[in-house]
Formats: C-alpha cells, sequence, structure tokens
C-alpha cells in the first residue's frame, strides 16, 4: 500500500518513512500542501499523512482543498497541535483520524493499516478468498492453513488484489502500491511478481490476467 507524508520536518518525516517502510509500506514524503497537491494529480496513495504546521497553506488548508476537489483518499493528520479545537477541526473538515507526536511506531503503523482497510470497505485484518487467508496485522499468508512466504512487494500486491478480490486491478494502480518514487519500480516488474505470486500460491489461488486492463484475484477457482 502506497502512503504519502506531507510533513515540513525533514527528520520526523524521515523517521516516518522508515518505520512505515519496515511495516511493508511503499512510502513518499512532501514537505508542503502545494507540493502534496502537484503530487496527487500525478499518483495514486492509499493514505495521507499531513501535519497540520506546514509552510504556506497549512494542513487545515490541505483537508478542505482535497475533500471540495473530490479527492477521497484517507487522511491521518500526524501533529503537535493536542486542542481539542484542533482535533474538532480537522475531522469535520474530513480527516478521517488524529494522531498527536510525539508517538510509537508501532501505533503509527496500525492506525495506517486500520485506515487503509476501512477505505476498501475491511474492517477485519484477516482476510479470506477461498482457501487464501491474509492477517494485515502480521503480513502472514496461508493457504489450506500452510504458509506461504512472500517478499514485502509480493505482500503488497497480494494485499492490493485480496482488497479488491473480484474486481479487476489496473497493472499501474498495482505498481504504484508497491514502489515509491526512489525505487523506480516499472510495470513489467509487476507481471514477474504475479508469476512468482502464482509459483508460490498454487492452483487453488486464482490470479487472472485481465488482458488490456490488469489483473483479479478471483474468490472461487474455476
Amino acid at each position: 500500500m502506497r502512503i504519502l507524508i506531507i510533513e515540513d520536518d525533514a527528520l520526523v518525516a524521515d523517521g516516518m518513512r522508515r518505520g512505515l517502510s519496515q511495516s511493508g509500506f511503499a512510502v513518499d514524503h512532501v514537505s508542503s500542501a502545494e507540493l502534496a497537491e502537484a503530487a496527487l494529480t500525478q499518483e495514486n496513495f492509499d493514505l495521507l499523512l499531513v501535519d497540520l504546521g506546514l509552510p504556506g497553506a497549512d494542513g487545515f488548508d490541505l483537508i478542505k482543498r482535497l475533500r471540495r476537489g473530490g479527492n477521497s483518499a484517507p487522511v491521518l493528520i500526524v501533529t503537535a497541535r493536542d486542542a481539542l479545537a484542533d482535533r474538532v477541526s480537522a475531522l469535520d473538515l474530513g480527516a478521517d483520524d488524529y494522531l498527536v507526536k510525539p508517538f510509537a511506531l508501532p501505533e503509527l503503523a496500525a492506525r495506517c493499516r486500520a485506515l487503509i482497510r476501512r477505505s476498501k470497505s475491511s474492517s477485519n485484518s484477516d482476510l479470506s478468498i477461498g482457501p487464501l487467508r491474509l492477517d494485515i496485522s502480521r503480513r502472514e499468508t496461508k493457504v489450506h492453513a500452510r504458509p506461504v512466504d512472500l517478499t514485502r512487494r509480493e505482500w503488497a500486491i497480494l494485499e492490493c488484489l485480496a482488497l479488491h478480490a473480484g474486481q479487476v486491478v489496473a497493472k499501474d494502480r498495482l505498481q504504484q502500491a508497491i514502489s515509491s518514487w526512489e525505487d523506480g519500480i516499472t510495470t513489467n516488474a509487476v507481471e514477474v511478481y504475479i508469476s512468482r505470486l502464482r509459483g508460490k500460491l498454487g492452483d487453488d489461488v486464482a490470479i487472472r490476467t485481465v488482458r488490456g486492463l490488469g489483473y483479479r484475484l478471483d474468490e472461487t477457482v474455476a
């Protein structure tokens, strides 16, 4: 899953980026609301982490602009401001959650996973698609109760497909789910990871190629 951090403190942003990357997320960072808006016109992100005290347009302004423009990506406010009025204002403007600095990285990662699941209409951290079981909180995969060892990017692709089970997911959407700006992953690499997943998961898990569109994780095997 892909996260955009909007934070003007480079040290704080780097710590968040490193911690979330270790938790399996693809993470990018910008330092202002204006740069965030530019990035969002070019890329899809599953979650936005927004600091309120940004230079120029602040976090409140950014949330307001995004929601008025129809951007429904979940927003987690990550800020040092702990006043009740700030919490209420942010949530009323369209933020989905609010976390006060300093925080523990495991809590940040857990809140990110919860918000992304919720945005995909899945409140449960355990996903079941036929014989396939995914424990999102632990990043564990099983097929017929058999553990399957996946790399970070294989897991990210499978998670994205599982959260959209029965739906076609475009190849470029999967590309964005596994790569940040620093990674330089191509859409051809997605084909490689899909091939590896099929080999590891076996014939009882159906990842279909929908020619010209993308891939679909079927809920049943024909």
